[in-house]
């Protein structure tokens, strides 16, 4: 990408919760880092300054699972949290709370819409895909263009990193994923003003562990 600002971004998912354990899908409801998730999150800040990485800003969701997983790198890196609703995870209307063994038999037309990947379906008062992805394109465009040439940090949720992905990739919302995106992973993009490029992806090599995938 010669002769343009290079802006790279480290997107963090937050550390593991006990609804991703037992595989709920939490959305919007504020579920908070259990000890394994608390864990990862200090391993994730011990690695980033061991590795000396530099970044001009740090962005979360405010969602406790996310804030409570930047903290400890904001202490890393010398930053402190700036927190974007724009970034918390989709809304996933009805099936908020669900567990994905059971959703099919206790919310049947959500879970249909859900499991086709429907993209103009809230899910009875949530968010749909197009909505969500257009929400985190548009938050995740703007930091590039605030930050242009800079590093920044950017700690949120695996639908959210996932819906970033996407746009870097080119892969339609359409499709079913097809990407890891592990609680507590590291994740590297960057943008050259015009477009976008992943460069490392799902990188937990400083968990030392299996993390679980975004479900």
């Amino acid at each position: 990408m010669p002769n343009r600002a290079l802006t790279r971004f480290c997107l963090v998912r937050h550390g593991e919760t006990d609804w991703n354990a037992e595989r709920r899908l939490q959305g919007q409801l504020d579920i908070p880092l259990n000890a394994q998730g608390q864990r990862q999150a200090r391993q994730l800040a011990d690695a980033v300054a061991a590795a000396g990485h530099r970044f001009d800003a740090l962005y979360s969701s405010p969602l406790r699972r996310a804030y409570d997983t930047a903290e400890p790198l904001a202490h890393a890196v010398g930053l402190s949290v700036a927190t974007l609703p724009t970034l918390m995870e989709r809304h996933f209307g009805a099936m908020q709370g669900a567990r994905l063994g059971d959703a099919a038999q206790t919310h049947p037309q959500a879970w249909a819409a859900y499991a086709e990947r429907s993209l103009h379906h809230d899910l009875y008062g949530g968010e749909s895909i197009q909505v969500f992805a257009d929400r985190i394109h548009a938050a995740v465009n703007q930091l590039a263009r605030q930050h242009c040439g800079q590093r920044i940090l950017l700690v949120a949720h695996g639908g959210v990193l996932d819906m970033i992905y996407r746009l870097a990739s080119g892969q339609p919302l359409q499709g079913q994923r097809m990407i890891v995106v592990p609680n507590a992973s590291l994740n590297w993009l960057s943008h050259d003003g015009q477009g976008w490029q992943v460069d490392l992806w799902a990188d937990t090599r400083h968990l030392g562990e299996t993390a679980l995938d975004e479900i």
